[in-house]
């Protein structure tokens, strides 16, 4: 059994996350997403999708990124 990095929950089905050379270990994927997903710069929100990164910066979407002044950025469909 391994804990939850997030909330501390000793749980026998944790899973590992490798990202940039780091192992994450989480026991679901709503603390995984607490502590991995970037955070859009314009409106605050969890961006769990794509999401849109200029210049270093992460937006939620071009709706957000061209609100921060960001220009020539489009959604794709």
């Amino acid at each position: 059994m391994a804990t939850c990095e997030v909330c501390g929950n000793n749980y026998g089905m944790t899973f590992e996350v490798h990202a940039q050379g780091a192992v994450h270990v989480f026991d679901c994927f709503s603390c995984a997403i607490h502590r991995m997903a970037p955070i859009c710069e314009h409106c605050r929100v969890q961006i769990i999708g794509q999401g849109v990164e200029v210049e270093g910066h992460w937006y939620c979407g071009a709706h957000c990124a061209r609100a921060e002044g960001k220009a020539g950025i489009v959604d794709r469909v």
